[in-house]
């Protein structure tokens, strides 16, 4: 090839690997398509199935384009495969693969979880029809969900598989170009930048394409100064050239006219204007439909577009004259920059009219392109038929799960178009749907704010509002203009119980410190009312789990009978989205307030339901939530490293962070890194206090004072126990206060405010007196034992907490008790100092065991030894977790998917494979099946 044979060898040599990723980069028209068709009928695909997708200007409302076309018709090469169930999925999406599909899943609720099953399914195919080589023309052009899928194809490429992808690099944002920066372990990389040719190898191509050995060094240069060295450029102007007569072939070679009088146009766009100029009128006319098209289109088609009865012989004419080409089933330009300057010199008048007639022609195409039809309509000056077409386009975006191009549809109309008040309210409501639990709801707040200020119905002005205060809380903006959106909503939407369940649960949960605790449960209470009226039983499940988990951090046992509920509505078993949701929301508050058995439940219930495998958020929170219930109930072997590895996770998730960091500070505190556990909860804290997550302020300010305190910072601690008085006495959460009162008390104590001591263990007894509080018994004994010297109090506190599975609380009342006893010369304070030092080692909680440990040496009393073998070394043995990434990855599950399955990350994943294949000596994923199922005795615990 060409002045390409570096660039070529690279491709073939990346290509050939297990899994391979090429990119290749350039500007239009340097020749970026040829070196990859070069590469497809080289010796390194030979054999391998050859896949070509390609993105387009004019973007479709189906996604996933260039996927779609590139796997459509591979129907015969499934046969035989054993997909799994999530490939059904992929039935709304490519209808001609159906035969050999299997059944459509069950549809979920979560539009997010729902495009992860397409994803897996997607990739799942991509891998049964490897070894192939799968080709991405123009990724400058993609959708964001075609960017997103490779970007989950590119971290796990199925082996067998390699991709190769071309872009202009001046129209690549970041995402594309973070795209290929760093691929999973064992997956080959290679990225290819074209510039264009110098006036050298300008010369050399002019000589191949006029079949001449080679061509004067003027001529190549006068060429080169005419074309920029883009061979595209190159080829057109020579076209032009031999059709203007202005090279003759001669025998066996070429002659020319003199330089100054060939007149060669300068660039693409005058040589391409030139060509088209020497058609037939007739054929001219189709080339510009084409021009306006922008995509490959059949000749009957374009025959009803252009009105032409002799199209066929126009077309032939513009094929064999090299302006237009074979493409994608149909005939388009040889390339966009062609297409562009025919488009650009068409007449303004003229380009509206054929927009229009491509609109009205493309209307009548089953299935009808409505994206295109849209588009169309727009430059055609058709604003209100663009809005019903966009509308269209976007209902069709957002049922196959493509919300981002539903957003970009709608956004584009209600920017654009000048359109009635109540069709542009309508528009704006249903942009809003679209834009829910997607990362655009902070981009569409202005057009929902607009459009609320238009003199529209109740009914669209109701749901307007409701909408943009949902999307404020979603972005985390201004609570207090939430609730004014929610309360001017409701008189609005009296047909509407769904929403105004919906809005009185953003009522009582986001409650700005002038609202009483009385109003926001009177609004919990209405809306667990309104929920026998909504036919929706998913969002009836998810008010219900709202409603319940606030209830319940209230102290309201009320939130029982409404569990009860949510279990029946889902049979106990929560599958999508709004389901898990409502059971992650009752299980963190459960762990907050102390239904400790309660929060395992339901969190373990929605950590499998089928959306929080598939919903990377979704699966963060319930993580956080599951990891916050490991620290409540003293189960912290590997907690501290699974918290990080969550935090790193949930970056963006602001409340999420806000679980993990109580968890992180509280860990903190008990091995001694007492700066952290001061620095962490306070900002915990006071960060809980700013968002109205009064639930989380306890847990925090308990570490908060305890760290002060133990670092000598006596008013700081004060300072952590002042915030928690004042949060208790606007918002009363006096259940979730039982894992801070303990700590509070000890604080005063040690501040010599015994009198403020005092008044708190009695406003709390009085408090929780009625309260479904679980820690109440604990909490009340361990406060009696402190502040009347009565140390059984404290080891009834110890059993207590026990009881209710908080174990770190346990060992404290435990020392708690052993302090006091041994102060007193009496022997149970030894039981009371072992149990704690056992609480503490079993924990892990080495600052803990440590001060327990001086207090037995103080008083002369023997400890058991501690164990100190540490974990087992596995040495080449698999380890239990490396075992199950193993079977897991020979069952054909990618990296991303075996952690989905783990609940741990792609990286810890990544390093545990690594593990496995370096104590195996193995160099592939087939290479492993070999040795693991073939020959399961290469490990001997490996299979049973």
């Amino acid at each position: 090839m060409v002045g390409r044979t570096a660039e070529l060898a690279v491709l073939s040599e990346t290509v050939l690997a297990l899994s391979a990723v090429v990119s290749v980069e350039g500007e239009a028209g340097v020749g970026k398509s040829r070196l990859v068709a070069e590469l497809l009928r080289g010796p390194a695909v030979r054999g391998r199935r050859v896949l070509v997708g390609r993105c387009h200007p004019i973007r479709e409302s189906f996604p996933l384009g260039p996927f779609v076309e590139a796997v459509g018709g591979i129907g015969d090469g499934l046969s035989g495969s054993r997909l799994s169930s999530v490939a059904g999925a992929l039935r709304p999406l490519l209808p001609e693969l159906a035969p050999w599909l299997p059944p459509m899943p069950v549809s979920l609720d979560d539009a997010v979880a729902q495009r992860h099953r397409v994803f897996r399914g997607l990739a799942e195919v991509l891998g049964a029809v490897s070894p192939a080589v799968l080709v991405l023309e123009d990724l400058h052009w993609m959708d964001e969900q075609t960017g997103d899928f490779l970007t989950y194809l590119l971290d796990g490429v199925p082996a067998g598989l390699a991709v190769v992808l071309t872009y202009r690099g001046e129209e690549a944002g970041a995402a594309l170009r973070a795209l290929t920066a760093r691929p999973p372990t064992g997956t080959a990389l290679a990225h290819v930048p074209l510039t264009a040719l110098d006036a050298t190898r300008t010369g050399s191509l002019a000589a191949a394409i006029l079949g001449l050995d080679r061509v004067s060094d003027e001529f190549a240069r006068y060429l080169w100064e005419r074309t920029s060295g883009l061979p595209f450029a190159v080829e057109e102007v020579l076209a032009l050239v031999r059709e203007r007569g202005l090279v003759v072939r001669r025998g066996d070679r070429w002659a020319r006219r003199a330089l100054d009088q060939l007149e060669v146009p300068r660039g693409i766009r005058d040589s391409t204007l030139a060509r088209v100029a020497r058609l037939s009128e007739v054929a001219q006319r189709l080339v510009e439909v084409v021009s306006v098209v922008r995509t490959p289109v059949t000749q009957p088609v374009l025959a009803a577009m252009t009105g032409l009865t002799d199209s066929v012989e126009a077309l032939v004419e513009a094929v064999d004259r090299g302006v237009l080409a074979e493409a994608g089933g149909g005939f388009g330009f040889r390339h966009a920059l062609a297409a562009q300057a025919v488009y650009e010199h068409l007449n303004p008048a003229r380009r509206m009219a054929l927009h229009g007639r491509a609109a009205e022609v493309l209307e009548a195409v089953t299935p009808t392109p409505l994206g295109q039809v849209a588009h169309h309509l727009r430059h055609a000056h058709r604003p209100a038929e663009w809005a019903s077409a966009a509308e269209r386009a976007a209902a069709q975006a957002a049922a196959l799960g493509d919300e981002d191009e539903a957003v970009r549809l709608l956004a584009a109309v209600l920017q654009n178009a000048e359109l009635p008040p109540e069709r542009r309210a309508a528009l704006a409501v249903a942009l809003g749907w679209a834009a829910l639990d997607t990362l655009h709801a902070r981009e569409v707040t202005e057009p929902l704010r607009a459009a609320i200020d238009l003199d529209v119905p109740a009914a669209l002005r109701g749901e307007l509002r409701f909408l943009l205060a949902v999307i404020l809380g979603q972005s985390g903006e201004d609570p207090a203009a939430q609730r004014r959106l929610f309360l001017a909503a409701l008189p609005d939407l009296p047909h509407r119980p769904d929403l105004r369940a919906w809005a009185m649960v953003g009522l009582g949960v986001t409650v700005p410190p002038e609202v009483s605790v009385a109003e926001a449960l009177r609004w919990l209470t209405d809306a667990v009312a309104l929920t026998d009226g909504i036919d929706d039983r998913l969002l009836a499940v998810f008010v219900l789990g709202k409603a319940g988990a606030i209830l319940m951090e209230n102290g309201d046992n009320a939130w029982r009978a409404i569990a009860g509920r949510v279990e029946e509505l889902t049979g106990g078993a929560p599958r999508q989205r709004r389901e898990a949701n409502a059971y992650y929301s009752l299980g963190v508050a459960a762990c907050y307030t102390g239904h400790l058995p309660t929060a395992e439940t339901m969190l373990d219930a929605a950590m499998r339901a089928d959306a929080a495998q598939q919903n990377r958020r979704l699966a963060v929170m319930i993580r956080a939530g599951l990891a916050l219930t490991r620290y409540c109930t003293g189960r912290w072997d590997g907690l501290a490293a699974a918290v990080e590895e969550i935090l790193a996770d949930a970056a963006d998730y602001a409340t999420t962070r806000m679980d993990l960091e109580v968890v992180a500070s509280g860990l903190a505190l008990a091995r001694g890194d007492l700066d952290r556990a001061a620095a962490t909860s306070r900002r915990v804290t006071e960060f809980a206090v700013e968002i109205g997550a009064y639930e989380v302020v306890p847990a925090a300010a308990a570490t908060w004072a305890r760290a002060a305190l133990a670092r000598g910072d006596l008013a700081g601690a004060l300072t952590g126990v002042r915030t928690l008085l004042a949060v208790l006495d606007a918002k009363g959460v006096w259940a979730p206060a039982c894992w801070a009162v303990p700590a509070a008390v000890d604080v005063l104590v040690a501040g010599g405010e015994q009198v403020a001591a005092r008044r708190l263990a009695d406003r709390t007894a009085d408090a929780l007196h009625g309260l479904d509080a679980p820690l109440a018994g604990a909490v009340l004994a361990y406060t009696r034992g402190v502040l009347d010297g009565r140390p059984e109090e404290l080891a009834t506190a110890a059993a207590e907490f026990e009881r209710v599975s908080a174990g770190h609380e346990a060992g404290r009342a435990h020392e708690a008790a052993a302090v006091a006893w041994l102060g007193a010369g009496d022997e149970r304070g030894v039981t009371s100092l072992r149990a704690a030092v056992a609480v503490y080692e079993r924990l892990g909680a080495s600052w803990d065991a440590g001060r327990a440990a001086a207090l037995a040496r103080a008083h002369g009393v023997s400890l058991p030894a501690r164990h100190r073998s540490g974990r087992r070394g596995y040495g080449a043995e698999l380890s239990p977790r490396e075992r199950q990434v193993a079977e897991l990855a020979v069952d054909g599950r990618t990296n991303r998917e075996i952690a989905e399955a783990l609940f741990v990350s792609p990286n810890t994943v990544g390093k545990h494979m690594a593990a496995v294949m370096r104590k195996l000596n193995a160099r592939s994923r087939t290479e492993l099946v070999r040795l693991l199922v073939d020959d399961p005795g290469k490990d001997g615990a490996f299979l049973p």
